[in-house]
């Protein structure tokens, strides 16, 4: 049996008590193929030489133990810190939120390009990115690229709309177009006027359109996806008078079932994602006017949820998780 020398990447000074990387991290230390595992933080201002400045040399963190857990002041990160190198670790986990650059993705790709990384950064850099929607025009509902306000306007005119920044997660930046009015989520604007003032970061950045669909009440599902295989979903809902499903802006999350279409929309999308070395990733679904459910995001960036689908299924979701990562690494090693 191999054993593995692991490294996770994370932010602490974004994360709260339900963050999934401590869940992942403890059944990580305890598995028989973990040899190690240390963990080092963006969130801490001594390792702004290779986060900020890339320097490969400049990357401080310390050892998990099984005492390792969240605090608000992020004490156990500053524990025991010690400078570590890139080239000890075997399986690097990636658990960091935008903002994250695409030199910074490529620059690691480079400094662990000897690892297993979980996910591939090059691969982050092409799926992660919204506009990997519209290479599925058949699963998703009506999406155009956008980089211009015309571009938008004219999508505006053939439905009511949804836009979506590039790279913004958890709802942000999410606005509605419905003809004259542009809704943000909190107060409703002039459209022209709303879009004017975008103009010059949608020239810059791009957008997407998303044709709005009336069932949105019905939720936003979050669908678990490890190495190819669901492994639990979960439903969004509004906040009552919303159109934001996203529990960061004010949804509820429940425990759902997968439908024999989301199974389809998984196994079509799967290849494509395993290609580009995508081995953990949440699949976002909606239900469209004609009342099935189409593929609405893909995140491969930072993935969360694992602690809240293990407590609504009773399922060992975590244990099954790092199971496949470990046999996920035998296999590409």
């Amino acid at each position: 049996m191999r054993k593995y020398k692991v490294l996770v990447l994370t932010d602490h000074s974004a994360h709260s008590d339900q963050n999934s990387i401590y869940s992942i991290m403890l059944q990580m230390e305890g598995h028989p193929q973990c040899s190690h595992i240390d963990i080092a933080s963006r969130g801490l201002k001594e390792n702004s030489l290779f986060f900020d400045a890339m320097q490969r040399d400049g990357l401080l963190g310390c050892k998990v133990s099984p005492s390792f857990s969240y605090t608000a002041e992020g004490i156990h990160y500053k524990t025991g810190l010690k400078k570590l190198k890139p080239r000890d670790y075997d399986i690097v986990f990636l658990r960091l939120p935008r903002p994250i650059s695409d030199d910074f993705l490529i620059w690691l790709d480079e400094v662990f390009g000897h690892a297993i990384i979980i996910n591939n950064p090059k691969g982050i850099i092409k799926t992660s990115n919204k506009k990997y929607l519209v290479n599925f025009p058949e699963i998703c509902p009506d999406v155009k690229l956008c980089y211009t306000v015309e571009d938008i306007k004219a999508e505006a005119n053939k439905y009511p709309i949804v836009i979506k920044p590039l790279k913004e997660y958890g709802g942000k930046g999410l606005i509605r177009i419905d003809g004259d009015t542009t809704d943000d989520g909190n107060d409703e604007h002039d459209t022209d006027h709303y879009l004017q003032a975008m103009a010059d970061d949608i020239a810059l950045e791009g957008c997407i359109s998303m044709r709005y669909l009336k069932n949105v009440s019905q939720g936003d599902k979050r669908i678990l996806v490890v190495d190819g295989e669901i492994m639990a979903a979960s439903l969004r809902l509004p906040a009552e008078g919303s159109w934001l499903c996203n529990v960061a802006q004010g949804g509820r999350s429940v425990s759902t079932t997968i439908t024999e279409e989301e199974e389809k929309i998984i196994e079509y999308i799967n290849p494509y994602l395993l290609k580009e070395g995508i081995m953990i990733y949440g699949a976002d679904t909606l239900v469209d006017d004609s009342g099935k459910r189409v593929l609405s995001e893909v995140n491969t960036l930072s993935i969360g949820g694992f602690p809240q689908a293990e407590a609504q299924t009773g399922k060992p979701i975590i244990k099954q998780t790092i199971e496949k990562i470990f046999k996920y690494a035998d296999e590409h090693k």
